[in-house]
């Protein structure tokens, strides 16, 4: 039987082998990826705001995110290209960043208040960002490992959530707000890229892969599949949801509530995938949103609730494996930005998806039907699921369950050591109280004695 010592020294040793990245690694992690992230959603904001300022159609609508997003998935496989043809890729990240300063004055110099400018600068933006999101993704992959690449993208995710929130409202009446605001979260993530340290400390990755050759992966597919059918269907459902729930206050307090579940599960999602797989978290996603849809098509308007808890653990738990986490542990020993721009596709084509497909999908599928089809597009994409391989691989997990077992082991050995002790301080007392019971009667024998010796 292992003794509490030996128990304890075995789990510190696996716990050592677990650890794989410094504080100082994760802040510059952090930094690099949510900077980036933040930037984007911010530029996204101030775009969608002038839009609405203006009141644009919907075919002009289409055309300005149509260019944001046709600018990023062309230059994000640009940028893939690009920055494999650096030795040292966290040169081209210190490029891109600087290049992002100057970028984000580009409202200055094209009009926000007309659908020409508003076109101009979302090709600009989006172009920026596709150009460097490959290498940003690529430098998470290579500075994590399987066994913290959860955590820290749960980590990230809550920074980026975290970052935007508190400045998401800022710098929309003055262009000149916007883009100080947005040159100055470049000039952030850059400073505290130099501060953390820029130097190349990690090692680059050395097997090349194409996108035909990913394509052609049997774990990729699977993986990719679920998370196409879930983009698909859940922003096809977005002017059903419209319909249902007329009440503005009541849709914010929603999309609030919502973005607190995203931001609790995605740093949940992230410590649970590092500990139980990512397979069985990304079965549970998906079967549990399947659930909402199938109660709000029941219940309508009472469903709503189940729905919106749904919807939010889903979409928290999500953005770490489809973003963050499953096609850096894919790509494993080969180059990963090429991994990131086709996982990340199905995200940033939906929006569009949804504008131009609305109206086709409101004409073929009725309203009450819309919910029925969710739910068994959302059950059937468990299926390739089922079949794919655990990404986190056998050898970390059965470590993991291992230290589960010592760390149980020395708990129940020192309970036994302490109840052991118990019992001999027990044992101790029991021994003094019979010695001085012994005492006493011993006193009272030859007192008994006395008085006999006396009167007979």
């Amino acid at each position: 039987m292992l003794s509490s010592l030996t128990i304890l020294a075995m789990s510190r040793g696996i716990c050592s082998i677990k650890i794989g990245i410094s504080p100082k690694l994760l802040a510059k992690n952090v930094a690099v990826v949510a900077s980036a992230f933040v930037w984007y959603f911010f530029a996204y904001t101030i775009i969608t705001r002038s839009s609405e300022a203006i009141n644009v159609g919907s075919s002009d609508n289409i055309l300005i995110v149509g260019a944001e997003t046709v600018g990023i998935a062309v230059s994000a496989v640009i940028g893939s290209l690009l920055v494999s043809r650096y030795s040292k890729k966290q040169r081209f990240l210190t490029y891109w960043m600087i290049a992002g300063v100057f970028l984000s004055l580009a409202p200055l110099f094209l009009s926000l208040s007309t659908v020409g400018g508003l076109i101009a600068v979302s090709a600009i933006f989006g172009s920026y960002f596709g150009l460097g999101m490959p290498a940003t993704m690529g430098f998470f992959a290579s500075s994590t490992t399987t066994e913290n690449r959860g955590r820290t993208g749960g980590i990230t995710f809550l920074a980026i959530g975290l970052a935007f929130f508190a400045i998401g409202n800022l710098g929309f009446e003055s262009t000149i707000v916007a883009s100080a605001v947005l040159a100055g979260i470049r000039l952030a993530g850059l400073a505290l890229f130099f501060l953390l340290g820029s130097k190349e400390d990690i090692p680059v990755r050395q097997s090349k892969s194409t996108y035909r050759s990913i394509l052609r992966e049997r774990s990729f597919v699977l993986y990719l599949v679920p998370w196409v059918m879930f983009n698909v269907v859940d922003y096809l459902t977005i002017s059903v949801m419209n319909t249902f729930i007329t009440d503005i206050n009541f849709i914010r307090m929603s999309s609030v509530f919502e973005n607190g579940l995203m931001a609790v599960f995605a740093v949940l999602t992230g410590f649970l995938v590092d500990i139980k797989g990512r397979k069985r978290l990304a079965i549970f996603g998906f079967a549990f949103l399947g659930i909402g849809y199938a109660t709000l098509g029941i219940l309508q308007n009472s469903g709503w609730l189940l729905y919106t808890i749904s919807d939010g653990i889903a979409w928290g738990s999500f953005n770490v494996l489809f973003l963050f986490v499953l096609w850096g542990d894919i790509a494993q020993g080969k180059d990963s930005e090429k991994f990131y721009v086709l996982g990340a596709l199905p995200y940033l084509l939906s929006n569009l998806m949804y504008l131009v497909f609305d109206p086709i999908a409101k004409s073929l599928i009725k309203s009450s039907q819309i919910f029925t089809f969710a739910s068994f597009f959302l059950f059937l994409a468990v299926l390739p699921l089922v079949i794919a391989p655990e990404t986190l691989s056998e050898k970390v997990m059965k470590e993991l369950e291992l230290k589960t077992y010592l760390e149980k082991a020395k708990k129940i050995a020192e309970k036994a050591q302490e109840k052991s002790e118990d019992d001999r301080e027990e044992s101790i007392e029991e021994q003094t109280e019979d010695s001085v019971e012994f005492e006493v009667k011993q006193e009272e024998l030859e007192c008994a004695e006395e008085l006999a010796q006396k009167y007979y």
